[in-house]
């Protein structure tokens, strides 16, 4: 049994890691880096399967999520390193990595997605490893529709604007496949794997775990009258019926540099 396993009770984050840790080549003595780690859900899993003849290095833009994971960590697991760095914009002189991945990462790259997945492959030895992962094009597409048609009985029209800006700037799997193939990478995969989020009604769906902090928020922020918001979305939070099942499209990324 691995000391370091995945937490059984994370619904978002673990669900996304399995598919990369899926798609990720491991073997002892692996230099890895894995970017917006948050507080090492997947990074405590990669250096346990490193060992001590290797190296992971585990970067964010969040202090405090850094300090959590070092506190879980303590002296454990040596040859794993919590810094600060952006991965956007990983300077020249930053190491490059047998293996690059990053659990949920790839939304954290806008507005210049294939400018940030090409510096991070600077970064990337030959011969070596690219996997992420994040929620792709269609993801709660039936919540949306609905959270729209709300919209609409209410006229708020910029409203509608904001929210259809936000779909379709989410990058789909064939996207994401075009990105890595101009960058000339082999053995390409992308696939989407869906996961259904289960929820109730009323609060329990606004202050979803999932959603209320996340998803949701980036919809509230198409409101400028926010107890508008909080109209247009208890109707939509009673009418479950209307957009359930709930998915969410995990897009899993994976190529080689050419060696």
């Amino acid at each position: 049994m691995p000391q370091w396993p995945l937490p059984k009770r994370d619904p978002w984050s673990t669900p996304f890691a399995q598919v990369l840790l899926d798609k990720l080549d491991l073997s002892p003595g692996l230099t890895i880096l894995d970017i917006a780690c948050g507080c090492g859900i997947s990074a405590f899993y990669l250096a346990e399967h490193a060992g001590p003849t290797g190296r992971v290095r585990a970067i964010d833009i969040n202090h405090a999520q850094l300090a959590r994971a070092r506190a879980i960590q303590g002296s454990s697991l040596p040859w794993l390193e919590f810094t600060f760095a952006d991965m956007k914009t990983l300077p020249n002189k930053f190491p490059q990595f047998d293996r690059i991945t990053g659990n949920l990462s790839v939304m954290f790259f806008r507005p210049n997605r294939f400018d940030v997945l090409k510096n991070l492959i600077d970064h990337l030895v030959p011969g070596g490893q690219l996997v992420l992962t994040f929620p792709s094009l269609g993801t709660f597409d039936s919540l949306w529709a609905r959270i729209d048609q709300e919209m609409g009985f209410h006229h708020l029209e910029r409203e509608r604007q904001g929210l259809a800006e936000y779909r379709t700037e989410r990058p789909s799997a064939e996207e994401a496949e075009e990105w890595l193939n101009q960058l000339g990478m082999d053995h390409v995969q992308v696939q989407n794997w869906p996961l259904e989020v289960h929820t109730g009604p009323g609060p329990e769906f606004l202050y979803h775990p999932l959603l209320r902090g996340g998803f949701l928020e980036d919809v509230f922020e198409c409101f400028e009258d926010q107890d508008l918001a909080d109209t247009v979305m208890n109707v939509v939070a009673h009418d479950l019926s209307s957009f359930l099942p709930l998915i969410a499209e995990r897009c899993v990324l994976s190529a080689w540099k050419p060696g």
